[in-house]
C-alpha cells in the first residue's frame, strides 16, 4: 500500500505556489491539500535555506533543491524543524514564512513505522556478559518483518550485532561485552523493511554496564547536525569529550574533529551512500563519570506547530498523511491544519 501511495504522488506538480492565493478562504480539505503540498514539493527560498546557520527562509518550503524526485525533503530543512538543534526555528517564525495568516498548522516527521527495544537478560560468560535485546517492529499494531543492525558502545568498545524480526515482527540481538568495559553504553538499532529497504526505523537503547548512574541523553551535551557538520556544545568546561562516532545501518566511523572552541566541539559528518538515518555518539567524561550521548542526522523524530488538542471547538482540523524521502529513506510526514470557521 506504501508504494502504491508514493506512486500516486509522483503525479503532483510543484508549480503549486501561484495559486496559493487564489484559494478559497473557506477551511476546506482542499484548501489544506494545496498548502501541505506546497510545502512538501517547494524549496522554499532561498533554495538552500536549510544550511544557512541563524537565519530564517524568505518563503517556507522543505523539498530539496534540485531534485528530480517528488517528495524528496532536504535534510537539513527538516532537521532546522527540531527545537532541539541549536539552529531550529520556532513555530512562529515558520508561521510567518508559510504566508497563510488565517491557518494553524502542525508537522510531524517520523519513521514509517515503530522499533522498540528491551533488555530481556544478561548472563555471564568467563570474560564477558552477554545482553539479549528484544526488537519489535510494527506499524499500528501490525508486525512489520525486518532486517536488523545493531551496534552496543560504550567508552572505546564498539561492537556490531545483525538479526532479523519474523513475520509476527520480534526478533532478538545478542551482545557480549567484555567484563572490563565499565559505565553507561548505549544500544543503536536500525531495522530496514523485507518488503522494501527503504523502508527504515531505528531507536536507541541506554544501558548500564558494571555501573548504577544512567542519565538522560543530553545531560552533558547539546549535539547538533547541521549542513553535515556535528556541533556538540558542552554543557560545562569540565566535560571532555573521548570518542565520536557515526552509525548507519551499514557503516560506522570516528567522526574527523573540525574545529574547537570554547566549550564547543566541530565534527566533519560524512556523505555515506546508504538508505539510512546517520546516528553520531559521543563518549566522554565528567570529572570521574563516564557518558555516552547521540543525535539522530536527519533529527527525527519531530513535531512542531500548533497544539491542536487545546484548540477552540469552533476550528476544524484536517490531518494529512504523507510518504516522502530524506538521503534515499523513506518516512512519514503528518500535517495537521486548521482555521476558523
Amino acid at each position: 500500500m506504501i508504494i502504491l501511495v508514493l506512486s500516486a504522488m509522483a503525479g503532483e506538480s510543484k508549480l503549486i505556489a501561484p495559486y496559493l492565493n487564489d484559494l478559497s478562504h473557506r477551511n476546506d480539505t482542499e484548501r489544506f491539500r494545496q498548502f501541505a503540498s506546497y510545502l512538501l514539493l517547494s524549496t522554499g527560498t532561498p533554495a538552500d535555506w536549510g544550511q544557512i546557520a541563524g537565519t530564517a527562509p524568505n518563503n517556507l518550503g522543505l523539498a530539496k533543491a534540485e531534485s528530480s524526485l517528488p517528495y524528496e525533503l532536504d535534510i537539513d530543512k527538516i532537521t532546522r524543524l527540531n527545537s532541539e538543534n541549536i539552529n531550529s526555528l520556532t513555530y512562529a517564525e515558520l508561521w510567518r514564512k508559510l504566508g497563510v495568516q488565517d491557518v494553524a498548522f502542525q508537522i510531524e516527521v517520523k519513521p514509517l513505522f515503530e522499533l522498540s527495544i528491551e533488555l530481556i537478560s544478561n548472563s555471564t560468560h568467563g570474560n564477558e556478559i552477554r545482553y539479549e535485546f528484544e526488537v519489535t517492529t510494527e506499524k499500528l499494531g501490525m508486525p512489520i518483518s525486518t532486517d536488523l543492525s545493531g551496534y552496543a558502545v560504550s567508552e572505546n568498545y564498539a561492537v556490531k550485532v545483525t538479526s532479523s524480526t519474523a513475520a509476527n515482527g520480534v526478533g532478538f540481538l545478542e551482545v557480549d561485552v567484555p567484563n572490563s568495559v565499565n559505565g553507561p553504553a548505549l544500544l543503536v538499532v536500525f531495522a530496514k523493511a523485507k518488503a522494501n529497504p527503504q523502508m527504515v526505523s531505528f531507536n536507541v537503547f541506554a544501558f548500564d554496564l558494571n555501573s548504577s548512574t544512567l542519565l538522560p541523553n543530553g545531560t552533558f551535551t547539546r549535539l547538533s547536525p547541521l549542513n553535515y557538520v556535528l556541533n556538540a556544545s558542552l554543557v560545562s568546561s569540565s566535560v571532555q569529550i573521548h570518542n565520536a562516532q557515526i552509525f548507519t545501518f551499514n557503516y560506522n566511523f570516528s567522526l574527523t574533529e573540525k574545529s574547537e572552541g570554547i566549550q564547543t566541539i566541530e565534527y566533519y559528518i560524512p556523505h555515506l551512500v546508504d538508505s539510512s538515518p546517520m546516528i553520531m555518539m559521543l563518549t566522554g567524561y565528567n570529572g570521574s563519570m563516564s557518558f555516552a550521548e547521540w543525535v539522530a542526522y536527519p533529527q527525527l523524530p519531530l513535531q512542531i506547530g500548533a497544539n491542536f488538542t487545546e484548540s477552540v471547538a469552533r476550528s476544524r482540523i484536517v490531518s494529512l498523511s504523507y510518504i516522502v524521502t530524506i538521503n534515499q529513506a523513506l518516512y512519514e510526514v503528518v500535517t495537521k491544519w486548521g482555521g476558523t470557521e
